[in-house]
């Protein structure tokens, strides 16, 4: 299996490239993810002074403590060529590819990448928002084993699969198990999947209980809408000081001398294996980087 780089991905707050205000303040809030949007959130009549805007806020901010996305429209699309060239020009940490029906989607904007040296940093999402991503999201998932795929996260789109499903609205319990088979296609393949977002931004009980629903499903964060869902997923998703504690003496006790071969041990009254260690050294190590977080 690939390995990829551990990020914290708790809360990624989609933020349009067309609005100069949001985009000037995203460097100052508290997400652990930013997703610059070149597609839905821009009018077709407003996408190049969306692509300027961007252009000048990564040439003002070239660094930044948050990790930063821009979505683009698909290649395929009047505007996706266009968009493809301002992303890759502003030197994202990610590009964040829409509407992802099968492997070839992602390996025709890592093909493009691979003709500047940019393709060494610039990593690539995949929504997943239509029911044939649903259908291949295990090849989708696989491909990015593939050497210089540069996959490193999956997306959930609800709203977009909810309409092409003809569902009377993003029906939570119907498209749950489908949310599940992208969770499972993430973990085959080491990847990280981000939930979908909560419309009702201002429904804080709602979309509190979304998120419990979420981490307990096995997502790695969720996608927002509007910077008052930031510190709801933070809380969901993050590590908790109880969780970090059971993942420190999880790792302490498989570093006794006594232990240290051992593949199953007695550790406060239940059974810890070797797979829980692994488990439990990635707990603590998003628990630093939370710390970090905090801290900046």
């Amino acid at each position: 299996m690939t390995r990829r780089p551990l990020r914290l991905r708790r809360s990624v707050l989609y933020v349009p490239a067309s609005n100069e205000k949001a985009v000037a303040k995203s460097e100052t809030l508290a997400c652990d993810a930013i997703i610059y949007d070149l597609e839905d959130a821009v009018a077709p009549a407003a996408k190049e002074d969306a692509r300027e805007r961007l252009r000048d806020h990564f040439g003002a901010h070239p660094q930044s403590a948050r990790e930063r996305v821009i979505r683009i429209n698909a290649l395929s699309s009047e505007f996706g060529a266009e968009d493809f060239l301002a992303a890759r020009a502003c030197k994202p940490d990610a590009i964040l590819i829409p509407k992802v029906d099968v492997p070839r989607d992602i390996a025709d904007v890592a093909d493009m990448l691979t003709e500047t040296d940019a393709a060494d940093t610039i990593r690539l999402w995949a929504m997943m928002e239509t029911p044939k991503a649903i259908l291949n999201a295990a090849a989708i998932a696989d491909w990015g084993e593939t050497e210089g795929s540069r996959l490193d996260c999956l997306v959930a789109g609800s709203n977009d699969l909810a309409k092409d499903l003809r569902l009377p609205g993003p029906n939570r319990a119907v498209l749950q198990p489908m949310l599940m088979e992208l969770v499972v296609a993430a973990r085959a393949f080491g990847l990280d999947i981000l939930d979908g977002v909560f419309n009702a931004f201002r429904d804080e009980e709602g979309f509190a209980a979304e998120c419990r629903e979420a981490a307990g499903m096995g997502f790695d964060g969720k996608t927002l809408i509007h910077p008052l869902q930031i510190e709801g997923a933070n809380a969901a998703f993050g590590i908790s000081p109880e969780r970090e504690a059971v993942a420190a003496s999880i790792v302490a006790a498989f570093d006794r001398p006594e232990n240290r071969d051992a593949g199953v041990i007695s550790l406060d009254g239940r059974m810890v294996e070797r797979l829980h260690l692994e488990d439990a050294r990635r707990t603590l190590a998003l628990a630093a980087r939370q710390r970090g977080q905090e801290e900046d």
